[in-house]
């Protein structure tokens, strides 16, 4: 199910977002600020693990374009979020082994489009992300996205090092990108898999790496040492496509 992306702007309006079942991203609220109306707010936000910020009135009134905000601003999602069962289904339905993308702190909006994209494409069964540290379903990722949003799910974990161990648990193994890897042609990327992708600037985190059976590596012809975080997600998910085709 779609939702238009929006601010929501105001104590009520907030309260209301939650009670409604409306997915809230993110929670900003006016640093020092904990009288009843607040704390009931903050209640439902804990209820539903909501990433709060406590911040001045100036972001505040930036985030609600001077609108009154009553110290509270929240930014809900563009579209609902699927569970990892979700994507579990996905793969049940289609007879396939499971193959999902896991983004590991992609924090430009443009990029996880592109990514969602490229998963729908590519036969993927649907895309992890975490909910700190990364960018969430934006009108912009929607639109990025071309309409990949309608068809691939994107669930959204509070730790994905906890999701990884839960997922080996039922089977599936991973492989992440990195310079460092082998060469991606000389490894075995069939069955049961999760492809991470890590961070723009940083790449794939020490802990995720640690819990990967794979790291491989894109050979690279140019005078640049790295490729965007999406067009590097192209390039394995198609050769893990090439890999389960039998080719």
């Amino acid at each position: 199910m779609a939702y238009e992306e929006c601010t929501v702007v105001g104590r009520n309006a907030v309260l209301e977002a939650y009670r409604s079942g409306k997915t809230i991203d993110k929670l900003f609220i006016l640093d020092g600020c904990q009288d009843g109306p607040v704390r009931s707010i903050l209640r439902e936000a804990r209820k539903r693990d909501t990433l709060i910020k406590f911040v001045s009135k100036e972001k505040l009134d930036s985030l609600s374009s001077h609108e009154k905000h009553q110290g509270v601003v929240a930014i809900a999602a563009a579209y609902e979020y699927a569970t990892v069962e979700d994507l579990f289904k996905k793969a049940e339905e289609k007879g396939e082994a499971p193959f999902f993308i896991l983004c590991d702190e992609i924090e430009d909006p443009h990029n996880l489009g592109a990514i969602i994209r490229t998963a729908n494409l590519a036969g993927a069964h649907g895309v992890i992300i975490p909910k700190r540290r990364a960018v969430g379903l934006t009108g912009t990722v929607a639109k990025v996205s071309a309409g990949a949003l309608n068809y691939t799910p994107v669930a959204r974990v509070t730790n994905l090092s906890r999701t990884i161990d839960e997922l080996k648990d039922k089977g599936m193994w991973f492989v992440c990108g990195d310079m460092g890897g082998e060469l991606m042609y000389d490894l075995n990327l069939t069955g049961s898999i999760g492809l991470i992708i890590g961070n723009e600037g940083n790449g794939v985190s020490r802990l995720v790496k640690e819990k990967c059976d794979y790291v491989a590596s894109i050979p690279m012809k140019g005078d640049i040492d790295s490729l965007n975080a999406s067009v590097a997600t192209g390039v394995l998910a198609f050769e893990i496509v090439r890999q389960r085709m039998g080719k």
